[in-house]
């Protein structure tokens, strides 16, 4: 068995969780010999006798290979943070999931993605405001990501799934532990249609601490999120906090001050927030993400000019170019970078995601980037 094959295993274990999974990793204890380990080895990196002596009885050949039998045969795929086809957006968060397991569309992972969030108990002019936004972004082409819950992001998943640019649903529970139940229709839409994800392995049920788990995913597989109406300790509020732990922009659609609903996304709007009125608002945001008229490729294309650069043509912005022919010469630091290009912080950022995105560069540990 390969690495992979290790990490899934571990990731099945009940109990095991990100930081012992981080420890594993950094010990140089993911590889063959797991199987091998003794209650005394996984103690000596740091794990607790309990984790230890459950790892030292459960982790064995046979038993990963019946968990890859129950995914199979729930027809439910698995992602790990070592394969290529892993989101480098999720990948550049400070704890990237281990394993995703999704049902769909994996090519969506890929995609210019925005996180739409909002209240469980919507007024009717969230619900409107939410189908609105949604169809109008997943039809320019951006893929709407939510949680799959009541409300709003019920809402949005079931207005942007017929449009090009689709939805991911990402789930707080096990693929087989449908919550709420009375989604189980619109998951079924979006597992043919778009895409449904986990890092939940199959069995977990719902719980309380596992939602914020899952709005960092939201967060993290997207370059925005957008809080459509929430109050003042709507869940929502967490995804958009973790999406300025990311570095990714957050956006608040405003509604009336004398409604509770209105009061988180208002209170974000003061805080800094980017105050939406119509899609147009965050569309101009992606514009260099979005399908170009008469063109439906948005790939990178690079010529050779003949002296040995690089030309690169118009699918990048001029900053983007900027940047892509200064990793060119070579990798460079966050710091570098910042010196080199004569970019703010802010905007240098949006501009490597962006190039992220687009498979024109790559990131190194230690905040460094290279050109692909």
């Amino acid at each position: 068995m390969n690495n992979r094959d290790v990490l899934f295993g571990l990731h099945e274990v009940e109990g095991i969780g990100w930081k012992s999974i981080d420890k594993i990793c950094k010990a140089g204890f993911l590889s063959e010999k797991a199987f091998d380990c003794k209650p005394e080895d996984w103690e000596r990196i740091g794990l607790t006798p309990g984790m230890s002596t459950k790892l030292a009885d459960v982790l064995t050949r046979d038993w990963v290979k019946l968990r890859r039998s129950v995914m199979e045969t729930a027809r439910v795929s698995m992602i790990t943070v070592f394969d290529d086809r892993y989101p480098e957006l999720l990948r550049e968060t400070s704890q990237p999931p281990w394993v995703l397991y999704y049902r769909g569309r994996v090519d969506l992972l890929q995609a210019p993605g925005i996180a739409m969030v909002g209240t469980r108990v919507p007024t009717a002019y969230g619900r409107k405001v939410g189908a609105v936004l949604a169809e109008e972004l997943a039809a320019s082409g951006l893929t709407v990501i939510s949680g799959l819950a009541r409300g709003i992001d019920s809402i949005c998943h079931e207005a942007a799934v017929g449009q090009s640019g689709g939805t991911v649903a990402v789930m707080a529970t096990g693929m087989d532990k449908i919550y709420p139940p009375e989604n189980r229709e619109l998951l079924e839409r979006i597992s043919r249609e778009g895409l449904v994800v986990t890092e939940y392995p199959i069995g977990t049920k719902s719980h309380p601490g596992l939602f914020p788990q899952r709005n960092r995913i939201i967060a993290g597989l997207t370059l925005g999120t957008v809080v459509v109406e929430a109050d003042s300790r709507s869940g929502s509020l967490i995804t958009a906090d973790a999406a300025l732990e990311a570095g990714r922009d957050v956006f608040a659609v405003p509604g009336p001050i004398t409604s509770p609903k209105s009061r988180g996304a208002l209170e974000l709007i003061k805080q800094g927030a980017a105050l939406v009125t119509s899609a147009a608002d965050i569309k101009s945001e992606y514009a260099s993400f979005l399908p170009q008229s008469g063109d439906s490729s948005s790939n990178l294309e690079v010529n050779n000019d003949g002296d040995g650069g690089l030309c690169v043509e118009k699918n990048l912005t001029s900053d983007e170019s900027r940047l892509y022919h200064i990793l060119h010469q070579g990798p460079c630091s966050l710091d570098e970078l910042l010196e080199k290009s004569g970019l703010d912080f802010g905007h240098l950022h949006s501009v490597l995601l962006s190039l992220i995105i687009k498979k024109a560069v790559t990131s190194l540990p230690g905040a460094v980037y290279k050109v692909i």
